[in-house]
Order: structure tokens, then sequence, then C-alpha cells
């Protein structure tokens, strides 16, 4: 990952980019680039804002969501500056 927010907001766009491509290009409800670059767009927007607080300590008003069938509402983390958390990478589920 790099430091530079500038070149790590040039990853988010071409991930942007990459994912409208799939779903043109799409064969089907679970065409797999469609999946693929959907999480490319999670990690990379990740990578962007963590290189957005180093350089400037700003955030977007933007936040990644994560579906979780199995969520339980008395389990919901409400701590959000929990250091667990920060080095997610999202996994790719088939759609459903």
């Amino acid at each position: 990952m790099s430091n530079n927010p500038r070149a790590e907001l040039a990853h988010l766009t071409a991930a942007l980019e990459e994912h409208l491509n799939a779903i043109i290009n799409s064969r089907g409800e679970h065409d797999a680039s469609v999946d693929n670059t959907y999480v490319a767009i999670a990690n990379a927007f990740e990578r962007y804002e963590e290189a957005l607080f180093e350089a400037y300590e700003e955030v977007t008003p933007l936040e990644v969501f994560i579906e979780d069938d199995d969520e339980d509402e008395d389990d919901f983390d409400y701590d959000f500056d929990d250091e667990d958390d920060d080095e997610v990478e999202y996994v790719l589920e088939p759609r459903q």
C-alpha cells in the first residue's frame, strides 16, 4: 500500500472503471468478474481512506458496507476505533 492518497485515489478510480466494464460485459447474474471487481472496489477504497488519514488526518463520508446474514444486534461492535478492524481484506462471496 502506498501512503500517497493521490496514488490510492487513482487505484480506486481504476477499480470503479473496471467494475463498470465488468457490469457492461456481464454474462449473467453470477458473473465472477463483477463479483471480483466489487471486492476490488472495497479494498481500493479502504487503502485510499487509510492513505488519506495517514497523510492529512481526514476521512471521507463513505463506508464500505459488509453484509453479514448471521449478525446479531447484541454482538454489534460499537468500538469504531478497534485496531483489529484496520487490516480488513474483503473476501468474495457469491451473490444469492
